[in-house]
């Protein structure tokens, strides 16, 4: 099979997953994850590209939380300056 290089949205949208799973793992789930514990954990992740990645790439997200136990309950966005918020449950 051939290799095919990743977009840098799709890199993003892999960071992304991993800093929802490397917090699920040490908070343990359910929980809620803000944009600022996102922050600590990727800093390249800024509130704009969170909300662009979700959106765009959400199926990606879910089979990473999913591979892992997780599942994405609930994804809010409450717009600029006001906060989003990812909630995180565990599969099964």
């Amino acid at each position: 099979m051939a290799f095919k290089a990743k977009s840098a949205a799709e890199t993003k949208a892999a960071e992304l997953a991993s800093a929802l799973v490397r917090i699920a793992d040490r908070e343990g789930a359910p929980l809620q994850i803000g944009v600022e514990a996102l922050r600590r954990a990727s800093p390249r992740l800024t509130p704009l590209a969170i909300g662009q990645l979700f959106r765009r790439h959400r199926d990606d997200l879910e089979a990473a939380l999913a591979e892992r136990g997780y599942t994405l309950l609930d994804y809010a966005d409450q717009g600029p300056g006001r906060g989003m918020e990812f909630a995180i449950g565990v599969d099964g």
